[in-house]
Formats: structure tokens, sequence, C-alpha cells
């Protein structure tokens, strides 16, 4: 099941050998109830990254304080969007030392800086649950564009009669383009910290309306 619907099917008419036609696949009720907006759940939701390290492994972190929200249209996926807010100060990457100094002017200088923001410009269905949003990331102040490829998980009422939906997604960029260059180069050669940095989600959301 597809969070924005069905791939379309292609008929070709009997009459017109030559000409073909688009059949759009019916939306389910099922998808379109989930038309409405939501809430980014912060306590089951996470974003991380992986950085290569020193050139031979991997060090990995997150970010703990996520708030936003998404509005989901099940009929139409062009109308979906999303907004979230990331506090930069609850970077965790295990190493009290090295999450000062990702907090420092060196890397995110959170106390000019103490938000990263990703504005969605543009949702698109790729088939079955897969679908990619396009959207603005905001870092040190410098906007570019960002893709996350996503996969919608389910609806689910919870216990205490939440409906929550939830997506896992991944992308990767170049923090260079966001003007993180600090790196330090190694006697092997190489360097510190690399440019490349993957980046995966865990998003579940409440419905807040409709």
């Amino acid at each position: 099941m597809g969070l924005f619907g069905r791939k379309n099917e292609t008929a070709t008419s009997s009459s017109t050998s030559s000409a073909t036609a688009t059949a759009v696949a019916p939306v389910s009720p099922e998808l379109a109830a989930l038309t409405g907006e939501y809430t980014i759940d912060p306590s089951h939701t996470s974003i991380g990254f992986v950085a290569r390290h020193a050139m031979v492994t991997n060090v990995k972190g997150s970010f703990t304080d996520v708030a936003g929200t998404l509005h989901l249209d099940g009929t139409d996926p062009a109308q979906s969007t999303a907004s979230i807010d990331v506090q930069m100060e609850s970077i965790d990457t295990g190493s009290a030392d090295r999450d000062g100094h990702l907090k420092s002017a060196d890397f995110f200088k959170t106390d000019e800086f103490p938000e990263m923001t990703f504005r969605s410009t543009k949702a698109e269905a790729l088939g079955g649950d897969d679908y990619r949003i396009t959207g603005d990331l905001t870092i040190l102040g410098t906007t570019k564009p960002l893709s996350i490829d996503l996969e919608f998980n389910g609806s689910a009422t919870d216990p205490f009669g939440n409906e929550r939906v939830g997506f896992e997604g991944k992308a990767e960029i170049l923090r260079s383009d966001w003007g993180l260059t600090w790196n330090a180069a190694l006697e092997t050669g190489g360097v510190l910290v690399s440019d490349k940095i993957k980046l995966s989600f865990d998003i579940s959301a409440i419905r807040s309306g409709s």
C-alpha cells in the first residue's frame, strides 16, 4: 500500500492500434483516510548521521530534539508537505568531547545557529510504499536542496487512541555544501572527517487534525 497512491496503468485502445490511454488506478478509501495534519512525535523519532573517520571507520550520531509537522494527502502526493526543526544542541555521538567539538565554531556554531531546518518543496510517489520528498535544508544559515528517499511503514492506532504513521528514509549530503569545511590532514594521507555524510530518518507522527 503506497501512501501517495498507486502507479498509473497504461491501456491500449482496441479500436486505435497506435494510441494508448493511461488509466489512473482509483485511490483506496484506506489511503484517502490518511489525508490530514500530523505532528512528529519526538520520543519515537530520530534523525541520524554517519561520517567516515580517519578514512577507516564510521562515526554514528543523532539529533534527539526534533519537532515538526506533516501534511499527508492520500489522493494527491504533490500536495503532501513536511516541516522539520532540529535543535543542534541535541547532537549525540556517544562522546561528550566529540559532541562539544561538533557544537563549536569548527562545525555547527550552535550558539549562533541553534537550529537546522527542512522545508519540503515537492513530494513524489515512486511506486508501492516508496516515495521521495525534496526540500530546502538549512544549516549554518545556508540553504540548499535535499532529496530524501522514504518508505512508508504504515499506519496504526496506538493504545492511547493516537492515529500514527511511520516512515524511514535516507539521504546523502556533502557537508562542505553547507559550509562545514573543518578538517585535519592525516600523516598517511587523506583527512580526518569525510565530506560525504549519510543521513537516516525514522519518523513517527500523530494525527493532529484533518
